[in-house]
């Protein structure tokens, strides 16, 4: 399981930072249930296994994070067998797994407050966090206007557009990622999830920076909605993930090379506030 889930988040086919580092954590419980002739192949196992679902995504902040909590947590019980050691990983898995899940929630539930029933919102990517923000205030009888940006070249906006077209009280237009400039002047507030922040820099779904740019040019506010998780001080290196070729066309690229950059890096000046589970925080006006 370990190994599958390893290739599957190289694969980016579950692409949530947040459920990625969930089942990160519940593959991790598979060597549970495996036999080891000491303790302390038990506790290498769990290392290397945890440095193997880590780098499959050196661009996710919650699966670091949670990966370590994991393996730290199992060191600091000083565990004397090997069930102990067994006991405290299990332990582990479902605390930080909990945690996530939980912060998810309360970002969204902040997020839901802070928006304006009738506001008009353009969003990119898909991001659970942002779809269940919209949900919750949909619940209070809140009703949106939503342009949603196809996140090219894996159009996973048209998955975010599909789920807000099943809801009551959503309006929502898909359109091209280089239209955004076209539909910001009728927007009231950009919403976007986040992979991370990193000091001054949001890294997300590539997109996010030229319409980050282009908001602020016309003075619509930009909100990033996440994990506190996702807000990274120091010791993490975000390392951009280069997507396939094929994705951004099929035929061969005859005598030019094809650029696929997962994410883009957008300097936090450019946004008005961030909602994590801790609240909202509002940032430097621009300049």
């Amino acid at each position: 399981m370990i190994d599958e889930t390893a290739a599957e988040i190289e694969d980016m086919q579950t692409h949530s930072s947040s459920v990625v580092a969930v089942k990160a954590a519940r593959a991790l419980g598979d060597l549970i249930d495996r036999e080891f002739p000491t303790l302390d192949a038990y506790l290498k196992t769990l290392e290397q296994n945890s440095t193997i679902l880590r780098n499959a995504n050196l661009s996710h902040a919650s699966l670091h994070n949670t990966q370590r909590e994991i393996v730290d947590h199992v060191r600091r019980s000083e565990p004397r067998t090997i069930p102990e050691a067994k006991a405290a990983t299990e332990q582990a898995i479902e605390r930080v797994i909990a945690a996530v899940e939980q912060s998810k929630r309360r970002a969204a539930a902040q997020a839901a407050g802070e928006l304006e029933d009738g506001a008009v919102i353009l969003t990119h990517d898909y991001s659970t966090t942002v779809l269940s923000a919209l949900t919750r205030a949909i619940e209070e009888e809140a009703e949106f206007t939503v342009y949603v940006t196809e996140a090219r070249p894996r159009y996973l906006g048209r998955k975010m557009v599909r789920r807000l077209a099943a809801m009551d009280g959503v309006d929502p237009t898909l359109t091209v990622d280089s239209a955004s400039g076209a539909v910001l002047p009728e927007v009231d507030r950009v919403l976007v999830g986040m992979t991370c922040i990193v000091e001054d820099t949001l890294y997300n779904r590539v997109g996010t920076y030229p319409i980050a740019a282009t908001a602020a040019d016309l003075d619509v506010p930009v909100t990033v909605v996440g994990s506190s998780a996702k807000i990274i001080d120091g010791g993490f290196s975000f390392e951009n993930e280069k997507r396939k070729a094929s994705e951004v066309m099929r035929e061969p690229a005859d005598g030019f090379a094809v650029a696929n950059p997962a994410y883009d890096a957008t300097p936090t000046r450019l946004l008005d506030s961030v909602i994590t589970d801790e609240g909202v925080t509002e940032l430097v006006a621009r300049d």
